[in-house]
This record gives structure tokens, sequence and C-alpha cells, in this order.
């Protein structure tokens, strides 16, 4: 079935540990005008795949998305991801646009979540997600196409979701015009 009614579509980035899931939680229990999910529900040892971008775990993800939105109401997805892999994907012409922003904090208070809140010891996981927290910081707002910054470094989880859904409504808006 090929989706007819396209809507945008929104991806919440981060590394791991940032707080995008507690993010999204405050999202998902005040949403009305999007769909919140979040792309770990389908995550599984298939899809490891960093040698092509993990291209058929976002196609996967696009397809739902695209068939979820079909209600009307655009997909809000998050997880780990940036542009380029959702935008060279032939399912991006089942969106009208896709909208990036990435959640991003200090180093110290991504180390206390991953360690302290979260647990992780692995040294492997915790390098790689505070480099992907310094390259989101120093790349995100020249990738194509742009990803907001969100530092929620001082942010409560529901200032920050105030804060993203606020960034929601202004592009919603402006495909209203």
């Amino acid at each position: 079935m090929l989706p007819t009614n396209k809507q945008p579509l929104f991806i919440i980035s981060g590394a791991s540990g940032v707080g995008k899931s507690t993010l999204c939680e405050q999202l998902f229990q005040k949403e009305k005008d999007y769909i919140v999910l979040e792309s770990d529900l389908l995550w599984s040892d298939q899809y490891n795949t960093p040698q092509d971008n993990y291209c058929e775990y976002r196609r996967l993800w696009m397809r739902m998305c695209a068939n979820i939105s079909q209600i009307g109401l655009p997909v809000v997805l998050c997880g780990c991801g940036v542009p380029e892999q959702f935008e060279c994907q032939p399912e991006r012409t089942l969106f009208t646009q896709i909208h990036y922003l990435a959640a991003v904090c200090n180093e110290e208070v991504l180390l206390h979540r991953m360690r302290d809140m979260r647990k992780i010891e692995d040294e492997v996981w915790l390098k790689s997600s505070l480099d992907f927290n310094q390259w989101l910081k120093m790349n995100g707002e020249s990738t194509q196409p742009e990803m907001t910054l969100l530092d929620i470094t001082h942010l409560t989880p529901q200032q920050a979701a105030k804060q993203v859904d606020q960034w929601i409504h202004k592009r919603l808006e402006k495909r209203k015009i």
C-alpha cells in the first residue's frame, strides 16, 4: 500500500543517554497534534549494520511512519540518527518534509546520566555516546537539512518537552500558511 496522505516527519535525535526517551515520554503524554514513537521499539541485531548507515532500519521506520500518518497526523520519531541516514532513502518521498532536532547536553551531564542514572559501565558505549553528542554540537546545524540543536543540560524533562512541542507546532503552522 502506497501512502497517499503525505505528512511531515519529525526526527528527535541525540546521543544515547542524553534524555531523548524521557523527553519523548513527556511529549507522548500530551500529544494531540502528532504521534510520538520511540525507534528502539523495533531494534534487533539484524539492523546493526553501521557499514550502510543502518539503511534497512531507517527504511523500515520511514515506511511505518508514513503508514501511521495516513490518519492525518504527522509522526515524531525519537532515536539516534542524522539527516543523511534518512534523506537518501527511497521512502523520503513519502513525506512532505523531514524536520530534525538534536537534543544535546554538556559532557559531564551526559556521563552522569549514563553512568549514574542508567548504570552504563561499557567504556566503548560511553565514548561513542560522548563522541556523537560532540559531533552533533559541532556539525548538527550544518547538516543538510539542518538539525535544530536543543541543549537540555539545564532543562527539566517538562521544559525540554515544552520547547520541542513549540518547535513542532511552529513547523506545523508554517505548513498551514
